[in-house]
């Protein structure tokens, strides 16, 4: 069993999503199922509709899943495992006070010392646990061994006692904390290898250590993907519009691209563009580069332009909301003038919009476009260009440039002789546009 795990509190960006095809890929490869578990046990920070958000964006990169969980549902066994650790030995309550905790942290920089629980109510008796007033977290006992695990991406990584704090697993109102719920639901589900981000390096020992103070035996294998950075090589943040998932959809990046252009952002492959059924067939999580990689969005332009070749003619003209299959030709000819959905509609919309140009350009449009109204509907382009120059002495420069107004509704682009075999069926129409 494979999860992806997103959290309700904000826009799913590019890292969440790549975390989502990787675990859908490596699911299909083991065919074992993939579960969606919405981990919405912080409830101060969830959104309301940002979980169905997450599924349509799911759904809409066809990532498929066997069901959907929502972390909060297994509060009742968060709870009970904790009670069963604090009566083990394993965890305990503890009642400092944020104050306190702040002022010995402060201390503890002061002296150049990093930040550890002090220790203060590990070992307090049961009647002094009684006599306590205030609420108490719950915490786990600091580990006296190291725990190390392999990263298939990373290799074998090992964590001392010391780096593993007496951290809080219960909070005062005994709801879970991120690392408790985690190793819990990974252990209920009976998780057989987790696939995330980096920045969840430092969380694995601490949920490792639950489960094994849980008595699970299973060993899990890991993960963990090198952050992507932005153009400057920072860290991609929420003001990268391109980390959001919604803004390059909204841009004109279709699903086919951003999922080619994530399994390709570095890892090594034979080939540049692919899809992720191709991509299923040959992808190793061992491939996968440990430095950071770096989002290109010329790049990801360059694959989009490249899936949109590869749409056929009605399923792109769907996509920019029409349902006429020449519609889907006349965009292909485009293309290689656009790279995204939204430049293709702005060149289809531009064809079918009212014509500004040139006011030098008045009377050859207006001559032009009167003979076009009186013939018959033309097949070829040469053709039909013949005729008109027959009937009006129009030629060269001073036929071209309107003739593309009057069909195109600009003074350049494709060659026409591409086009017109797609737009003669629409020349009433864009005569009485020009």
């Amino acid at each position: 069993m494979l999860r992806f795990a997103p959290s309700p509190t904000g826009d799913m960006h590019i890292g969440n999503l790549r975390v989502a095809i990787f675990n859908y890929i490596v699911s299909k490869q083991r065919n074992e199922k993939l579960i969606i578990r919405i981990e919405d046990t912080d409830i101060e920070r969830n959104i309301q509709g940002k979980d169905l958000e997450i599924l349509e964006i799911l759904n809409l990169f066809k990532i498929e899943y066997s069901q959907v969980m929502y972390q909060s549902g297994n509060l009742k066994f968060h709870q009970q495992f904790g009670v069963m650790l604090v009566q083990n030995g394993d965890a305990f309550n503890c009642f400092c006070s944020e104050d306190e905790l702040e002022q010995y942290r402060e201390q503890s920089i002061k002296n150049n010392i990093a930040p550890r629980y002090s220790g203060k109510c590990e070992k307090l008796t049961a009647d002094e646990i009684f006599n306590k007033n205030s609420q108490a977290v719950v915490r786990m006992k600091k580990s006296g061994n190291s725990i190390s695990f392999n990263d298939l991406i990373r290799g074998k990584l090992e964590f001392s006692s010391d780096d593993i704090d007496s951290f809080v697993i219960l909070r005062t109102d005994k709801t879970p904390t991120y690392n408790f719920a985690c190793a819990v639901d990974d252990m209920l589900s009976d998780i057989s290898i987790i696939i995330r981000g980096e920045d969840h390096v430092s969380n694995t020992p601490k949920q490792i250590l639950i489960q094994q103070k849980l008595g699970y035996k299973r060993e899990l294998e890991y993960a963990h993907l090198p952050i992507i950075l932005n153009i400057d090589g920072k860290k991609m943040s929420k003001r990268d519009n391109a980390s959001s998932i919604k803004w390059l959809l909204e841009t004109g990046f279709i699903p086919e691209a951003i999922t080619n252009y994530l399994i390709l952002l570095g890892n090594s492959t034979n080939n540049e563009i692919f899809t992720v059924e191709e991509a299923i067939k040959w992808f190793n999580l061992k491939t996968i580069s440990k430095a950071p990689a770096k989002f290109d969005i010329d790049k990801l332009r360059f694959i989009n332009r490249e899936h949109l070749k590869k749409l056929s003619s009605i399923d792109l003209a769907k996509r920019l909301g029409y349902f006429d299959e020449s519609i889907g030709e006349i965009a292909k000819i485009y293309i290689e003038e656009a790279s995204t959905l939204i430049e293709l509609k702005n060149k289809i919309s531009a064809i079918f919009s009212k014509r500004e140009f040139d006011e030098l350009l008045t009377e050859q449009v207006k001559i032009i476009k009167n003979v076009i109204s009186e013939m018959n509907i033309i097949d070829n382009y040469e053709d039909f260009k013949r005729e008109i120059t027959n009937r009006t002495g129009l030629k060269g420069k001073m036929l071209f440039k309107p003739l593309r107004i009057v069909l195109t509704g600009a003074e350049n682009g494709p060659d026409l002789v591409k086009l017109y075999p797609y737009l003669k069926n629409y020349l009433s129409e864009l005569i009485a546009l020009s």
